[in-house]
């Protein structure tokens, strides 16, 4: 029962879905669940890049480094959506592989109560101590005025940014990866075309590319609830679903926390980073602002290689973790070598694309300064060397995550992320300036995947044992 009215299933079976899981063809079923989330993912990602492409072209570069410090805001929100969804998604599909449907619509009910509830909290704490967290994100005086104006407004759509990514994630698990994608991709669409419109034809600036991704963000949850009204298999949104239970809580944080903690670790990455850039910059010929728009564009470029990959992994998630539930083991390994290598020949030409033509890449922004693309181009080609090492990590974090060990992703996160990352730029740019912040990274990409090449080799061996039983 939601708003006096009753949110009932289509009356369709998920069983059509758990027998595809089970029996249907791997590199089919990869096809099927991946490419939705591959499209959602890109396209939820111009959410960010189409506002740094217009606003770059309208306001210059100044204007492209105050949408990377309010970038903070967004990775904040993408943790909770992610710890939420994903936590809520692992175990829908685990207690769908048992047999346990009732179980698995109280998990889908609170997820949904958990994402409302802390988008409403994290949009009202960015509005009332907003200056000063910009302040700490790495707000220059030059920029405070363009990133007040675009995070005031931008925060305002926390809370359906959060319910979208979510309920994508749960309409996935759900069987219905092409409504999930649907329901990005019309945000998206809306976007893409209000954002133009909003800075250029109304004269809005900065502040019609944030209308723009609120009202898109906006479109793309009204789609979700019309899932759950009309559409949905197995979700049930009742107020017996949606109450939220403790026990159940805590289990949707825990399986949620290894991709929640990655994102909460990007975002002191981004913090740390902005600060170390415009304090490092200021002793060069570039100065504080111009490698502050050069991260920002070069980041957002890697989000699309990374949503790519990510795509994979949570495309892979039902279906690794409908057969683990069922205690499938073989095809779950079979299905995670085969995740794995797709991702790995993805990387390939990205990598190609990022060393051999980083100017071209970098000229979407439409920014007329050189050194913006001298640094950009640095940044791209040194910082993201080790693509194909960072693709299999995600998907092998994701593959802990999803067959109920959470502590293990978590850890694979945090190698990379805060034990190694964050420390090394510090460390680096201590010893040899700008250039240290961009050797940091794959020096912390290759350290981190022996590491998470030595605990898959041991889970691959434990699964093997399973197998032979």
């Amino acid at each position: 029962m939601l708003g006096g009215i009753d949110i009932n299933t289509s009356g369709v079976n998920h069983e059509t879905s758990g027998d595809s899981f089970a029996t249907g063809n791997i590199w089919a079923l990869i096809a099927k669940y991946s490419i939705p989330a591959v499209v959602s993912g890109l396209v939820g990602s111009l959410y960010n890049i189409v506002d740094q492409i217009f606003i770059g072209r309208g306001l210059g570069y100044l204007g492209m480094a105050a949408t990377n410090v309010a970038f903070p805001f967004t990775t904040i929100c993408l943790a909770l959506a992610l710890t939420f969804g994903v936590g809520g998604a692992v175990n829908m599909n685990l207690l769908l592989g048992k047999g346990e449907s009732e179980k698995a619509r109280s998990f889908a009910g609170n997820t949904i109560f958990l994402s409302a509830a802390s988008g409403v909290f994290i949009a009202l704490v960015s509005l009332v101590f907003l200056e000063p967290l910009l302040s700490i994100f790495g707000a220059t005086e030059a920029t405070m005025g363009y990133t007040k104006e675009y995070a005031a407004i931008t925060a305002l759509g926390f809370p359906f940014f959060i319910f979208s990514i979510v309920a994508g994630k749960l309409i996935r698990s759900d069987g219905s990866p092409i409504f999930s994608m649907v329901c990005v991709l019309s945000g998206a669409v809306f976007n893409c075309i209000g954002t133009p419109i909003f800075i250029f034809v109304l004269g809005m600036g900065i502040k019609g590319a944030a209308l723009a991704t609120v009202l898109g963000q906006a479109l793309s949850s009204s789609l979700a609830l019309y899932y759950f009204a009309k559409k949905a298999r197995v979700i049930k949104l009742n107020k017996q679903y949606l109450k939220p239970m403790a026990g159940f809580t805590g289990l949707i944080v825990l399986s949620g926390v290894a991709p929640g903690i990655n994102q909460i670790a990007v975002t002191f990455i981004q913090i740390a980073l902005n600060n170390l850039l415009t304090y490092h910059g200021q002793f060069t010929s570039y100065g504080s602002d111009l490698p502050l728009a050069a991260a920002g564009a070069t980041t957002k470029v890697f989000a699309i290689f990374f949503t790519l990959v990510l795509g994979v992994a949570q495309g892979c998630q039902p279906i690794i973790g409908f057969n683990y539930g069922a205690k499938n083991y073989g095809r779950v390994k079979e299905i995670y070598g085969k995740a794995a290598i797709t991702v790995f020949l993805i990387s390939l030409p990205v990598l190609v694309c990022f060393q051999l033509f980083p100017t071209f890449v970098l000229s979407v922004f439409g920014t007329d300064s050189e050194a913006f693309y001298e640094f950009g181009s640095r940044f791209l080609r040194i910082n993201f060397m080790m693509l194909p090492l960072i693709a299999v990590q995600v998907v092998t974090a994701n593959f802990f995550v999803t067959i109920g060990k959470p502590l293990l992703g978590l850890v694979m996160t945090i190698s990379r992320q805060l034990a190694l990352l964050l420390p090394l730029m510090f460390i680096f740019s201590h010893i040899i300036g700008l250039n240290g912040i961009l050797y940091a990274g794959p020096v912390a990409d290759m350290t981190a995947f022996i590491i998470t090449a030595v605990f898959i080799a041991r889970e691959m061996g434990q699964i093997s044992e399973k197998i032979k039983k």
